[in-house]
Order: C-alpha cells, then structure tokens, then sequence
C-alpha cells in the first residue's frame, strides 16, 4: 500500500471512531492528522476590543510559558488555572468545566500563541462568550500546531457564530476538528456557518449536536454539503430537523464526495425524511457510518431506506435504534443486505427490536453471505437460542485453549488471521476472518464478544489488547 493509500484508510478509521461514541449495547463506532502546513497569513482585526497583546509581541516567543501565562493573568485579574499550568507541555490540554469565563480564556489563548505542544485543546462549559471566542480565533492566526478544538456548550450564541465563520472563511489554520455543540445556534448561526463551511476545506470533523437549528437551518446545511470538499464526519444530532430539513441535507449528501460519517440521532425525520435517505443511499459513494436512531421511523420507513441498502456499496455502520420498528420491519432490511452482493454493511444497530427465532434463522442466512455483518437486535427472553448464548464458552479462552495445544501465543493466532500480518485490523475484517476460520469454531455472538474486548470503539481492533483477557 502506498503512502496515499495509508493516509485515506487511516483517515477512514479515524472517521467512523469520532462518531461511534457508543453501541447501542451499552447506547451510540469511525484521528488527528499530521499537522498541516500551512503558510501563515495574519489577520488583522483594528476593531478588536481584546487584542492579544502584552506590549511586546516579541515576548510571546521569548518569554517562558509559564511565566507568560502567569503574566496574562495578571494583565486580565484572574486566578491561574494550576492544570493549565502543569499540562501545557502535553498534547492534549483539557479544561472542560473549569469556570474560565472570557478572562479567562483570553490569558489561555496568549499563553498558546507560541505553544507548540498542545494539539488537542478542550474549553467545553467555560462560559467563555462570544469575548473568548474572539481571543481563541486571534490566538489561532499565529498558533499552527493546533489542530482539534471543543467549545461545545458555551453560550456563545449569533455572534460567537459569526466569529467563527469569519475565521473558517480564511482556511489559513491547521485546525481539523471542531465542536460546537450546545452553542445556542439558531437558523441565522446556522446560515453564517454554512456560508463559510461551503468554501472551507480544511476542517474534517464538525460537531454541531444540541443546537437548535430547526428545517429552515437543515436546508442551509444541505447547500453547504453540496459544495465543501473537506468535511468528513458530521454531528447533527439533537437539532429539532423534520421532513422538509431531512429532505434538504439529503439533496445535499446526493452530490457530496467526501463525507464518511453523519449523524441525524434525536430528530424527527420521519418516513418521508426515510425516503430521502434511502435515495441517497442509492447514488452516495462515500459514507460508511449513519446514524438516524430515534427519528420516528417505523416499517415504512425501514422499507425505504432498505431500498438503498439493496444498491449502496460503502455504507458499513447503519443504527436505527430507538425507532418504532417491529420484526417485519428488521426483516425487510436484512434481506436488502442480502439482496447485494456488493454490500460493506458491518453494523445494523435496531437493538430495541424484539425477534423470534425464526429471525434468527433468515439473520443466520444472510451472515453466510456477509460473515462480516452483526445485527444487533433484542431477543425474546428464554429462547434456545438466547440460553445458547447465554451458556456459550468464553471465546477467548477458547482460543487460550487452542495456543495451548499448538504451542504458540494468543497473539500469534490473531496475527495469523491478518493477511498483512499486521497488530491491527478492521473490524468487519476480524469479524469475517474469525467467522470463517475452523480453527476455533465461533458463532456470532461469541464474535461480538471478543471484539468488544478488543475495539477501543474506532472500528479497529488491536491484538495487542488481548493481554490479560480471559
């Protein structure tokens, strides 16, 4: 594999990691980038009322982190924050729920400005306004090193919205992840921020989760995938959109080329909304990860969308838990998957639809012609096959047994179903590898099991995590 094969799976992974937060099984699998490079191009703001200056530039790269920070702090009469202080040589600085304020975060962004080490910057429920917004996007015109932040949950509101937009519209930082959830974001943030994503290439991962930005924003957000190129994975869960927003987002997806991971959970789409999706699924290749859990779908809606699983050749990971489906509807969409030989489907998440056996017996033939699949499904209490789950032997000291008799390591047996030879896997590879090898016979659910242990919940598993499994 080549380098440009490396970096676009790489990415892939890191894609469907950022909005697997969870399965069902437990409730909602797809990181960084190497740094851009990127040609600094200052922008001046002669109106700002929070420039970040302590008299000398200079001194943002001659004096001591600590020291500066300190100094800024001072300068905005506010308390230093102490983990600040301790973490900022790591890459990873977390200040979520740390009461900044503006202030605050003002004296943080100075400290940044020269910081070359923190890469990942978390300021999630600081109260930190529209004021601080201003002071992290000042602060990002000189600092090319970050490139993943959170400001979820900040009040920041229109204005705040507006900042950022402006900012985005430059495409002069290294920044490839942001998070906005939570923000307050009406229908007219939602148009500000559209109108800068259309034309901004660089951010790959945007959350903008628990807003409140309703149909009107929904066709906003649908012209904008339309026209960006850089966006990989998308949160709109929690955003009040019905049909006539679903409808817009999914023309939207109809001509997007770059977008592997969306996020519609806690809508109302609806069967209509459905529709649309099953017509994107149809044309999209692109996306491997959807997630429409509790959108009001039912059956109907499930026949829909099971008309684009028929046809689409990329989806992976559909979860449509907490819609009113019953079994007629879980049928219909594992026959869809059936139906193409061509389907990448790994994950069907209807974890709330309660089966029979006779499911369990059409779901046995459709994994015969996808080992690589898991439907996650609720099964009828005292069923054979639930009490054969239930007494099936722990699949990893069944393979302990198995290295024991052969005279090699466990690790050695998960080598061996890797072609590569590689530490690491795909996960529907895994499943199917393990499915159809007979050196130690599994089921499904014994499958699941094992990679539960060995997915941290990015679509990969790790045979170095089966130490001290058993």
């Amino acid at each position: 594999m080549d380098d440009e094969e490396s970096i676009e799976s790489k990415t892939q992974v890191d894609t469907l990691s950022e909005l697997a937060p969870h399965s069902s099984d437990d409730m909602l699998y797809c990181e960084a980038e190497t740094p851009t490079t990127v040609e600094k191009e200052k922008t001046t703001q002669e109106d700002s009322e929070t420039d970040l200056e302590i008299e000398d530039t200079e001194r943002y790269y001659t004096t001591g982190q600590k020291e500066l920070y300190l100094e800024a702090c001072k300068l905005m009469g506010v308390v230093p924050a102490s983990y600040f202080i301790r973490n900022m040589e790591e890459s990873h600085m977390n200040l979520n729920h740390h009461g900044l304020g503006p202030k605050g975060t003002k004296a943080i962004a100075i400290a940044l400005v020269s910081n070359t080490a923190i890469i990942k910057l978390e300021l999630e429920d600081n109260s930190i306004m529209e004021e601080g917004v201003l002071s992290l996007v000042e602060m990002l015109h000189e600092n090319y090193y970050l490139q993943e932040l959170n400001i979820s949950n900040n009040k920041i509101g229109l204005e705040g919205a507006r900042i950022i937009s402006d900012f985005l519209q430059g495409n002069t930082s290294s920044l490839l992840k942001l998070k906005l959830s939570g923000n307050n974001f009406k229908k007219d943030s939602a148009a500000l921020l559209c109108q800068a994503l259309s034309s901004n290439y660089r951010i790959r991962t945007l959350s903008l989760s628990h807003n409140e930005f309703s149909d009107t924003a929904g066709e906003y957000l649908g012209q904008m995938l339309g026209f960006n190129v850089g966006l990989q994975s998308l949160d709109l869960s929690w955003n009040h959109f019905h049909t006539q927003g679903a409808t817009a987002l999914c023309n939207g997806l109809r001509m997007n080329v770059t977008l592997k991971a969306l996020d519609l959970s806690m809508n109302g789409l609806g069967n209509e909304g459905a529709l649309a999706l099953g017509e994107v699924l149809k044309l999209n290749s692109c996306l491997c990860y959807l997630d429409v859990s509790s959108n009001n779908i039912n059956n109907e809606g499930a026949n829909r969308i099971s008309k684009g699983l028929e046809f689409n050749e990329t989806l992976q990971v559909l979860k449509l838990f907490l819609n009113p489906i019953n079994m007629e509807g879980a049928v219909v969409l594992i026959l869809s998957i059936k139906r193409n030989p061509k389907s990448k489907m790994e994950e069907l998440d209807i974890a709330n639809v309660l089966v029979t056996e006779q499911f369990i017996r059409v779901l046995d033939g459709v994994c015969a012609i996808h080992p690589q699949l898991d439907v996650i499904h609720k099964t009828v209490q005292g069923f054979s096959t639930r009490k054969t789950f239930l007494n099936n032997t722990n699949p990893m000291k069944m393979i302990q047994s198995y290295a024991e008799q052969q005279k090699i390591t466990v690790l050695e047996f998960f080598k061996r179903l890797n072609s590569t030879g590689s530490m690491t896997m795909p996960v529907g590879e895994f499943r199917k590898a393990l499915v159809q090898q007979n050196k130690v016979p599994m089921n499904r659910y014994q499958v699941r099991e094992l990679i539960k242990k060995l997915d941290e919940k990015k679509g990969i598993v790790d045979f170095r995590n089966c130490t001290g499994f058993t």
